[in-house]
């Protein structure tokens, strides 16, 4: 059998994609901040809306997180895996952690610049997954 190792990536903002987007994809980067120890709401948002349809539909899809965070953004990762345990998902690389060490109220809301590695790891992750989708490997 012919594989092209061509990969469709879509990229959409969790206010933006719904239960059609999820039931279409073949496989899910998560990425958000973490805000008080928890995703943002604007992706549980889209969780909640997405969740029950999809359902028993995506069992066995590939996903993988990527969380920016003040401190440690283990809550914020502890909740998507669950969501993707109910959605029987199957993570396929280690949550990405990029933490700010953002403490104070100033460094809270100051505008944040990725750094270059953390950038790199990202697209690491992105590619890893579009190669695995397009070999066929999940």
């Amino acid at each position: 059998m012919d594989r092209s190792l061509n990969c469709a990536v879509r990229t959409l903002s969790a206010d933006l994609a719904g239960p059609p987007d999820v039931l279409e994809a073949s496989g899910y980067l998560f990425v958000t901040p973490e805000n008080l120890g928890s995703m943002a709401g604007i992706i549980k948002d889209f969780f909640d809306r997405s969740y029950y349809p999809a359902l028993d539909r995506v069992t066995g899809r590939p996903y993988a997180t990527i969380v920016c965070a003040g401190s440690d953004g283990q809550g914020a990762t502890r909740q998507i895996d669950r969501i993707a345990t109910g959605w029987r998902l199957r993570r396929v690389a280690e949550p990405l952690i990029v933490c700010s060490h953002a403490q104070t109220p100033q460094a809270i809301l100051a505008p944040k610049v990725v750094p270059r590695d953390a950038l790199d790891a990202a697209s690491e992750i992105g590619a890893a997954m579009a190669a695995g989708l397009a070999l066929g490997i999940w």
